[in-house]
């Protein structure tokens, strides 16, 4: 099975990094509450923040949370498990559009854990095109706006949702998962 995959809230713990730092942002550099709606799952859909308060936050947070964060619970074991069993899998993330040492920092993460992916897309913006045009099995995304789009497209996604946000109706391209056991039982199923 080909396996499209997302670093950032899939493979990587980073998502819930960045909300910690989001709020401290809002918090002590704003000296605010625009939290608009916490379901949302990027800071520019989350917060009422303007475009220099975005920015703001880019270059005085996002590297550093990234450089805090670690690969999810129970990713190595499952990974190597799928590996093993001749699973491929695909990169496809926006990871390094923001800052592109951040696409550094998760290939030197991957690195000193031995994850050797089988191809990647970096700076991605439009996920559907690269599930497309790699044919892939399956896309495991955070992003329910992706999921959708992608499930929209027929393209089978697991949708590996943070308990904030926003749930979607299973259907026969959605399948929701909160832990890479969950993963790997439906890979295997299949």
């Amino acid at each position: 099975m080909k396996i499209g995959i997302d670093l950032d809230g899939v493979v990587i713990d980073s998502e819930t990094t960045f909300r910690t730092y989001e709020e401290i942002f809002d918090i002590d550099t704003l000296r605010a509450n625009n939290l608009i709606n916490k379901e949302e799952p990027k800071f520019q859909s989350r917060y009422k923040w303007t475009q220099n308060q975005e920015n703001e936050f880019i270059k005085k947070y996002l590297l550093q949370a990234a450089k805090e964060s670690n690969l999810m619970s129970g990713f190595i074991g499952v990974y190597n498990l799928l590996k093993d069993k001749g699973h491929e899998f695909v990169v496809i993330t926006a990871r390094g559009g923001f800052i592109e040492e951040m696409k550094d920092d998760a290939i030197s993460l991957l690195e000193k854990n031995d994850i050797k992916f089988d191809k990647y897309y970096w700076k991605v913006e439009d996920k559907l095109e690269i599930c497309q045009k790699e044919k892939v099995d399956i896309m495991i995304d955070d992003d329910w706006k992706i999921i959708k789009k992608l499930a929209d497209n027929q393209i089978k996604t697991l949708y590996f949702r943070d308990t904030n946000l926003i749930k979607l109706e299973e259907s026969e391209y959605i399948k929701e998962v909160n832990n890479w056991g969950e993963i790997y039982r439906y890979i295997r199923e299949k």
